[in-house]
């Protein structure tokens, strides 16, 4: 008889994490009209016109406004694409990420 101790083994588990959201943020200017704003949020975001036309306000009221939580990539994607499409019409209107805390 042998001395050999066999012992099963184990696989390692995997812990799956949800990724980590960004918030896009709608920041507030005096100078792009609102009309447009409305326009990009509808546009970009596919939110309604109620809901665009709140967002704009209270980023106007306060000084910025969540527009959506998305994951990393998707996030910054919409910020770059919304606030490209400012820029192309002359606007400085401007969106931002930043993570979800």
């Amino acid at each position: 008889m042998s001395d050999t101790v066999v012992t099963p083994k184990t696989k390692p588990q995997v812990k799956i994490e949800r990724p980590r959201l960004h918030k896009v943020i709608l920041l507030n200017d005096d100078y792009t009209p609102r009309e447009f704003v409305v326009h990009v949020l509808k546009a970009e975001f596919r939110v309604t016109e109620d809901q665009a036309y709140r967002i704009m306000m209270t980023a106007h009221q306060r000084g910025a406004c969540v527009v959506a939580v998305y994951t990393r990539e998707v996030a910054e994607t919409k910020a770059t694409r919304a606030t490209d499409l400012a820029r192309s019409r002359g606007h400085p209107l401007q969106f931002t990420t930043e993570p979800e805390e």
